[in-house]
């Protein structure tokens, strides 16, 4: 498929979009990134006039775009299993460091399966797939740009050798690989636009 044949609509700090992107990586297709641009309201994106054309219903990225049909969701574009990856956005929410250290310990429990998860599925290889990125790793993997926040942010580390020593060699291996490197947003970048996601959060939930 040429690039002027595939299209992607989305935003660069999505994982959603992240998914996608990585998935047509690895599948070497040639395609066109049309990035929304960030913006002040609840989706946090100014929505383009194709954006709200090819997915009329919803209004969300991400869509890929393959000639004239739209696709809408990355749950239809790539396959993946969000209820094996715990909520990172309980930390950065918490309002009291009893609330921060029930959500902290709910991720490390999601991690610690994800661990056992990795063991069985990668039977002594570098990734849940085997010897290369496959789609369990991006559906798991785009989390690690917000992991990588949430630790730094509130000083923390939630993935080590001690706990999840393989999951914590499996996270720098799939986040050096080719197909991920150039998609992964900064982790610096991600906290400054985190800061303001957080802030606008905060002052829309009720006291």
């Amino acid at each position: 498929m040429a690039a002027n044949d595939v299209k992607l609509l989305g935003g660069w700090p999505s994982l959603f979009v992240m998914r996608v992107r990585m998935a047509l990586e690895i599948k070497a297709v040639d395609y066109e990134f049309l990035e929304e641009k960030i913006g002040s309201n609840k989706d946090f994106l100014h929505k383009s006039e194709l954006l709200l054309k090819s997915n009329p219903v919803y209004k969300k990225i991400p869509v890929l775009i393959h000639g004239d049909k739209p696709i809408s969701e990355s749950l239809v574009i790539v396959q993946y299993i969000d209820e094996w990856v715990p909520s990172l956005s309980a930390i950065g929410m918490a309002e009291s460091e009893e609330a921060k250290k029930a959500a902290m310990e709910q991720v490390e429990g999601g991690l610690v399966l994800l661990e056992n998860a990795f063991v069985k599925c990668s039977k002594g290889k570098n990734f849940f797939s085997g010897d290369q990125v496959g789609y369990l790793d991006i559906t798991l993997g785009c989390f690690l740009g917000w992991l990588r926040v949430t630790e730094k942010m509130n000083n923390v580390k939630l993935l080590d050798e001690a706990k999840t020593p393989g999951l914590d060699k499996w996270a720098d291996r799939f986040c050096s690989d080719v197909a991920v490197k150039d998609v992964m947003p900064e982790t610096e970048k991600l906290i400054e636009f985190a800061k303001v996601v957080f802030a606008k959060l905060r002052a829309a939930s009720p006291n």
